[in-house]
Parts: C-alpha cells; structure tokens; sequence
C-alpha cells in the first residue's frame, strides 16, 4: 500500500498487558508498520484497570486513544476513526466487541478498508461452528480481510467456510529490542516457571502440564506468574502475581526452563505459538511446550525447543535437565527466532498481504 496511510486500530490495550496477552504482539505489529510508513491510531477502551496498570507510556510509533467504555464513548471514537484508511477490529476487546464487530465496517468511508484481527481464532471459529446463529457469521463476509494470530491451514479454511474474502495468519514473533537475555534475578530462581493468567480454556491444562509436574518432583522450585492464582497452594509452586512486562526478560534468563502451555482451542488446531514463546527464545531461555501440530515450523523439537506430551513428561525432561543443555538449547531457540521470527519480518508480511489487496 502507499505508504502514509492511515490504520484505526480497535484493540484491547496497546499500553497495558494487564489482563491482555496481546499486548505484545499489537506492539510488534504496530511499531513495525509505522516502520515502514504506517500512521496508526489505536482506540482502547479505559477498562479492567489497565490505564492504572501500564507496561509502557503512549509510544512514539503510534497514537493512543483511550475512550470511556460505554456506547457513547464507541461511538466517538468510531466517529473520529472512521477517516481511516484502513479500519481493524481486532478480538478480544473486552467491552462492545460485538457492536464494534457490525460498527467497524459500516464506518469506513468510500476507497477504505477493514479488517478483522482476530487474536484467538480458534475459539471464535468453535464458537461459530458451535451456534448456527452467532452474531459474527454474517459480519464475516463483511469485512475485506481477516488477519489470525496463528492458527494455520485449519484456520484459514474455516474462515473461507465461512465466508472470508481472504484469511491470513500473522504469527506471534520477538521484537529484539523489547526481549533480550540479561542479568539473572535472585527472584526468579527455579527450575520451572510459567506466566499465563487463570483462564478457563487453559486452566486445565496448567494444571496438567505445570502443577502435575511440581507435585512429581517436590525436590524442584518452580514458580507461577500471572493473575488469578491467589487461592492456589502447591508446596514447591511460589506463586508472583501479575509479572509486568519489563520484568519478562529477567524471569525467563533466570529459571533453568520455561513452560509453554497453550490454550485448549489453540492446542487443539495447532499453528499459534503464542507470544511467550518468542518473549522466551528471545530471553535465550530453555523452553518446554506442550506438544501441538507446526511447531518445527518455529523451533526445532529437540535442540531448540523440548516438547512435552503430558505433565509426567515435563517431570521427566526436568529430571534429566543439566544447565549446561538447558543453556545450550536456549542459545539456539534464540538464533533461530532473531534469523526468522521478528515483528520487523512480519510487518513486511502485513505490508505485502495490504499491497496486494489494494493491487486487486
């Protein structure tokens, strides 16, 4: 696309992780589309206490606006936004999603764009298959493009099923100056650690893949990072809290290995190596995941990644874990992601899919 033009972006929060895994990946994306010419605009709603709990100020490499979370404030912010030239409702907002989901491209003036983002396509998708009459099953069609955190064949196949004008993956990836290795903390010392918070399409497995794991191996420390925690008590599982984001390089270069666990939906179809992944292999850690179809599309099991079946398979692969191995594999997790998956690379990935949609 020319470059200057103009994104309104309606997401979740660009500031602010609190309570919203995307932050990164919206970072990534953003800052390397204003990179190459982009003017973004991100409209987030003043919700869940993520303006009072900020990983970062209002960047340079885009503009911030916060609008209060009622109709009225949607509709300011649509009013002003709507002078894009490319509109994106991104998933997972939080408050109005489906008003803004029928809003979005009703707003685009004459020549402009819009796009979904969805940033956990799996679920949406089970949901629509799931109920014949979701509200989103008719919008589908009604946006120009679909742009997915991951997903893969599966999930592009679904959308055109549904009626997508064109689905393409944007995969989560490491932006090398926001992730790097650095000085081990005291505080983080483990042998395992996990950040995700309590969710219900994950917790199970969590249970499964880490508290499992700690409760075969009560000679290990392992640590839990996240919100949602508090009422949970493993002898052997210190539990943090919510760990901003300015800390993520510290506890992954501090604990001998890291765990991935991926959501249920995302498991389930394979193709979404979320944020963490790449926040890990970028800190230079030692991660186990949990074992999901196109992983070596990313790492490679065995020397840049160690993948795990079941929590009685994490037990066993930490046994037998020496920091010696455990610092080797997360060198090379970090040349493979720093060579190939950066968010500088998939900016231009995102330029490429807008130039050919605007050339056809």
């Amino acid at each position: 696309m020319e470059k200057g033009i103009r994104i309104s972006f309606f997401g979740s929060s660009l500031v602010s992780a609190y309570w919203n895994g995307a932050a990164t990946y919206y970072r990534g994306i953003i800052r390397g589309l204003h990179e190459l010419g982009y003017e973004v605009t991100f409209y987030e709603p003043d919700a869940y206490g993520r303006q009072s709990h900020r990983d970062i100020p209002d960047p340079e490499w885009a503009r911030v606006v916060v609008y209060k979370p009622t109709v009225e404030g949607v509709d300011s912010a649509l009013e002003e936004g709507r002078n894009a030239d490319l509109l994106i409702k991104a998933s997972g907002v939080g408050v109005f999603d489906e008003y803004l989901e029928k809003a979005v491209p009703a707003a685009r003036r004459p020549g402009a764009l819009a796009a979904f983002w969805d940033v956990d396509a799996p679920a949406t998708l089970e949901r629509m298959n799931k109920r014949k009459a979701d509200y989103f099953r008719p919008l589908v069609g009604e946006y120009d493009l679909v742009f997915t955190y991951g997903g893969g064949p599966r999930v592009v196949e679904d959308y055109l099923a549904l009626g997508a004008k064109e689905c393409r993956p944007v995969y989560n990836a490491l932006d090398p100056e926001t992730h790097y290795p650095v000085q081990a903390a005291e505080k983080f010392t483990a042998d395992l650690g996990f950040l995700g918070n309590r969710m219900p399409d994950r917790e199970s497995r969590v249970w499964e893949f880490f508290f499992r794991a700690a409760s075969e191996l009560p000679e290990k420390r392992f640590i839990l990072g996240g919100s949602g925690w508090d009422d949970i008590t493993v002898p052997n599982v210190r539990r943090l809290g919510h760990v901003y984001t300015s800390e993520h390089n510290a506890f992954n270069s501090t604990c001998l290995a890291v765990l991935n666990i991926n959501r249920e939906s995302m498991a389930r179809y394979g193709f979404s190596p979320p944020t963490r992944v790449f926040e890990a292999a970028g800190a230079g850690a030692c991660i186990i995941t949990d074992r999901w179809e196109g992983i070596e599309r990313f790492l490679e099991p065995g020397s840049e990644v160690l993948v795990a079946g079941d929590g009685r398979e994490v037990a066993e692969i930490l046994k037998g874990l020496t920091p010696e191995r455990a610092a080797g594999i997360g060198r090379s997790a970090f040349r493979r992601v720093a060579s190939e998956h950066t968010y500088e690379a998939r900016a231009r990935e995102v330029d490429s899919i807008l130039c050919g949609l605007v050339g056809n």
